[in-house]
């Protein structure tokens, strides 16, 4: 993060205090009428499992919340809404719900973009009892999506390596705020772009694009082409496109053993088209007909008559077909070329791949071994296929000074009370070694002092360490109705996400069987849970 703050980025305008469950407002009425105004809550918001059977998540959705608060008011027209929904609330009540604001309220979060694990609150949230209250469903589902969605880019991303990654989802999201949020956290994630040209006004986001098959098929004959000349670039002058295109493609049809009544002549219009308005942009679609019969031949032969006038095209996108065979063919194709036409850049063209894509499909494609250099993902990225929730919960942990616990049966549902601090400990090499929270009045760790980590709910589960770094995780951003930490921008929270991944182990990050990472509390929390645990569960009775 620089010390300088960023321009604010815009916010939906429907994110208003009424985008929120109902049970927040009769909540709120009822903590009105038990007179606990004046009450001062701890809440925490944190998830307890991590998403895609996986053993890490990308914390995300912050400054959407933080924006949140900025307008957090019942505008007059809320209150007439409610005042219809609850006919039979008082009106004092509402008079006092068109006074608040978050003014009173304290934020302590992670970074934006840090790598986080289940039981660590990513917020804390604190102030008086009817706000925070009312702050829940809201920060939730900004935080839930947000979270999920650059988790599962980021995987995407250590599943792609070096290759570019693009996202195509717009289309296939849940509705348009849905789609501008894949973009913004995709992005976030580690995806080089999107087709979401909305997404890259707002959130300033490279937008990419080639065409759809209905730009192929839309041609039918080179008589089609409005025009034939294309200005050069070497000269300034005007040349026969058309013409060099067919010389070209009646010299590699018999370089590459084509035949000719093989090639589409409609697919070569369009491509000759499609040059002709992008010559410094050229990348299609070659999979209309047959990749390896039409598509590539026809690709190739424009490319080449693009580079006699000083253009060097960009590539091409498959979209059906065995891609990892249609790579090695593409790739071997412009290898041979490059060499046969002493053009080094030809090697290098880019193959995008963009057929329904998913996590696993890029791991085969890897074992492959294939010659892609590009993918373009949407509807298994943008809906989260893989996982659909992310399941982050908001609980009440402090209440006038006072821990309070959420009990069940199920041990894994039971809350950590009161407030706590968090810090990652690493070791000697950098790796973070494991997240240990403490109660508020604990000294924290040191550097090269043991540190004794206890597993929250199973006993026998401990461990010491001894860190050669400490971070502490959370921050305050927000007290005193304002923004009290300079937000960092889109690019440095994809960069905070880039590096926190690689303070983890392979084996934390890798697809299948990953090595859980360990989340402990100290010895004094241990206690202080356990005890509180006693003290609220009830004593059964044996008949």
């Amino acid at each position: 993060m620089t010390d300088q703050q960023v321009t604010p980025r815009r916010q939906n305008g429907i994110i208003q205090p009424l985008l929120t469950d109902l049970y927040q407002i009769t909540m709120a009425y009822a903590y009105w009428k038990s007179g606990k105004t004046k009450d001062y809550s701890v809440f925490d918001l944190f998830f307890r499992k991590n998403p895609f059977q996986g053993e890490f998540t990308i914390f995300a959705g912050l400054e959407e919340c933080l924006k949140f608060l900025e307008v957090f008011h019942f505008s007059n027209s809320d209150i007439e809404y409610l005042k219809q929904t609850m006919p039979t609330a008082e009106n004092d009540f509402f008079e006092f719900l068109s006074d608040l604001s978050a003014k009173d309220v304290r934020i302590y979060a992670l970074d934006e973009g840090t790598v986080v694990f289940p039981r660590v609150p990513l917020i804390r949230v604190e102030g008086p009892l009817i706000v925070t209250q009312l702050l829940e469903t809201t920060f939730l589902t900004l935080v839930n999506y947000a979270s999920l969605m650059a988790t599962n880019a980021s995987r995407y991303r250590i599943a792609a390596g070096n290759a570019k990654l693009l996202e195509f989802g717009l289309r296939r999201a849940q509705g348009p705020d849905g789609g501008l949020s894949a973009s913004k956290y995709s992005y976030i994630g580690g995806f080089d772009g999107t087709s979401n040209v909305l997404a890259g006004k707002l959130y300033d986001i490279p937008v990419n694009g080639t065409h759809a098959h209905a730009y192929v098929t839309s041609f039918t004959h080179f008589s089609e082409l409005r025009s034939q000349l294309l200005v050069s670039k070497k000269d300034g002058k005007s040349y026969d496109f058309l013409e060099s295109t067919i010389t070209w493609r009646t010299e590699l049809s018999s370089v590459f053993k084509v035949v000719h009544t093989e090639v589409s002549d409609g697919e070569l219009a369009a491509f000759i088209s499609f040059a002709m308005a992008f010559p410094n942009q050229f990348m299609v679609l070659v999979d209309t007909y047959d990749v390896e019969r039409s598509g590539l031949l026809n690709f190739c032969a424009v490319t080449l008559a693009l580079n006699d006038l000083g253009f060097q095209a960009i590539g091409i996108r498959i979209d059906s077909g065995d891609i990892a065979y249609l790579s090695f063919i593409a790739r071997e194709c412009f290898l041979k070329i490059s060499t046969k036409y002493n053009i080094p850049w030809f090697k290098d063209l880019v193959i995008m791949a963009s057929n329904d894509i998913n996590e696993e499909t890029i791991l085969s494609l890897n074992e492959q071994g294939h010659k892609i250099n590009c993918f373009g993902i949407g509807t298994h990225l943008v809906t989260c296929q893989k996982q659909p929730a992310l399941g982050c919960v908001y609980k009440l942990v402090e209440l006038n000074g006072q821990a309070r616990i959420k009990l069940s049966q199920d041990v894994g549902k039971v809350s950590l009370p009161g407030r706590k601090e968090a810090y990652r400990l690493f070791s000697d090499r950098g790796d973070a070694l494991i997240d240990l929270l403490l109660r508020p009045d604990e000294k924290q760790p040191d550097i090269g002092e043991k540190v004794l980590c206890r597993h929250p709910f199973e006993e026998s589960k401990r461990a010491y360490v001894t860190p050669s770094k400490i971070e502490k995780l959370h921050k305050i951003y927000w007290k005193d109705g304002k923004v009290c930490r300079p937000l960092p921008s889109l690019e440095q929270i994809r960069e905070n996400v880039a590096v926190t991944l690689r303070s983890l182990r392979s084996d934390i990050k890798r697809n299948h069987n990953p090595t859980p990472y360990k989340v402990a509390v100290s010895d004094h929390l241990y206690t202080f849970l356990h005890n509180l645990w006693l003290e609220n569960a009830p004593i059964g009775e044996l008949c």
